[in-house]
């Protein structure tokens, strides 16, 4: 049995930490105990505890993108990391980036392989970090968009050391077969009304104003149409002004007030896409978009922005649809033209599940992260 410790300086349940736990749940239980480092308890503890796995706290700031490796190798914490490794035998751990200028060198102090992600296409290395993360014994993107913007052109490194391991969707947990009928009820939807769905954190990235855009435009050609909107995870001030700006906005539109509804955190992600005929994806640019993954998994066509990941995950014309960011008339032409046709629907949100189960699964991400995880373990 071999302690693996994940480490994550996000607490509440965004996207890549909901990957995370996908990840998690589809290792081999028998071969590997899970241990999560986190910086004070949230969401993610929560979840993680509740599949019997130990959790670790440990007060740490997490590293912002100037961060100098010598520096923040000489924090207190990196001592205390060093010995939550020894002390629970670890063998091996996986950390984020905001972690990693204060895990990895707790873990060379401790002789334990570092495995790192990067989730964000923004997470570009400056000159003096350059040499830091050559270090760690192996790395992973979450798309090809993150791999390319990391190692930047030319790359600063091999482009084989890092592995492209996209985020893997539980798909018993997403699947065509969940019940939506709850969420509009909760609502005040009709049954039958046509349903867009936008699931996203309030941050200016994720294109609230466009997604209301769109709707505007969606609500003169569908007139029964209503939207959901799902997510919080507010990280900083401006994400709360943000948030405040979008919802006023909301509420003074005529066109929106009674058919825009925006639900919140919702840990049920997966009764919110089903309640759906349509998801969207509004954002300027994802380096993933694992929303439209659960979506597809779902059996729900997307019409997302083509920015980053979405380009690698949605087939234009075969799962759903892509369109440049910020372009409302776009996505409201491709959600007017899906809703009118239930056909369509069908055949994209078909071929969505099936694209899941073969390439975007938890169970394949968790085969692809073993494989490194032994392949680390035996050197």
């Amino acid at each position: 049995m071999k302690n693996i410790l994940f480490a994550s300086w996000y607490t509440d349940l965004g996207g890549g930490e909901t990957a995370l736990l996908a990840l998690a749940g589809a290792l081999d239980p028998a071969r590997c105990r899970l241990h999560l480092l986190v910086p004070r308890e949230g969401r993610l503890a929560e979840r993680w505890r509740a599949n019997g796995w130990p959790v670790h706290s440990l007060a740490y700031r997490g590293a912002s993108l100037y961060f100098i490796p010598a520096l923040w190798a000489r924090l207190p914490v990196v001592g205390r990391m060093e010995r939550l490794l020894r002390d629970h035998d670890i063998h091996a751990t996986h950390s984020d980036y905001h972690t990693l200028p204060m895990l990895l060198p707790a873990a060379e102090w401790a002789g334990v392989p570092v495995l790192w992600t990067c989730m964000g296409w923004w997470f570009r290395p400056k000159p003096w970090q350059r040499a830091f993360f050559r270090r760690p014994a192996a790395a992973f993107a979450h798309s090809q968009a993150i791999k390319n913007g990391f190692l930047g052109q030319p790359p600063f490194m091999p482009p084989e050391r890092i592995e492209v391991l996209y985020p893997g969707v539980d798909a018993e947990r997403f699947h065509p077969g969940v019940d939506g009928a709850g969420i509009r009820h909760e609502a005040g939807i009709p049954p039958d009304a046509p349903v867009v769905a936008l699931v996203a954190r309030f941050q200016d990235v994720k294109g609230h104003e466009v997604f209301q855009d769109m709707a505007r435009r969606v609500v003169r050609e569908v007139p029964a149409a209503y939207f959901l909107v799902a997510g919080e995870n507010i990280q900083t001030g401006a994400d709360s002004a943000y948030k405040r700006r979008i919802l006023q906005a909301a509420q003074d539109d005529p066109d929106l007030r009674g058919r825009l509804i925006y639900l919140g955190f919702r840990a049920d992600v997966e009764r919110v896409l089903a309640a759906a005929d349509v998801v969207v994806c509004s954002s300027f640019f994802e380096s993933y978009g694992l929303v439209n993954v659960e979506a597809m998994a779902c059996g729900r066509p997307v019409v997302s922005t083509n920015r980053g990941g979405p380009a690698e995950t949605v087939v234009h014309g075969e799962t759903g649809f892509l369109t440049p960011p910020g372009d409302a008339g776009a996505l409201a032409f491709h959600v007017v033209g899906l809703l009118r046709d239930p056909a369509l629907r069908a055949r994209l949100g078909a071929a969505g599940r099936t694209r899941v189960e073969r390439l975007f699964s938890a169970r394949a991400n968790g085969r692809q992260f073993t494989r490194q995880l032994e392949q680390l373990l035996g050197r």
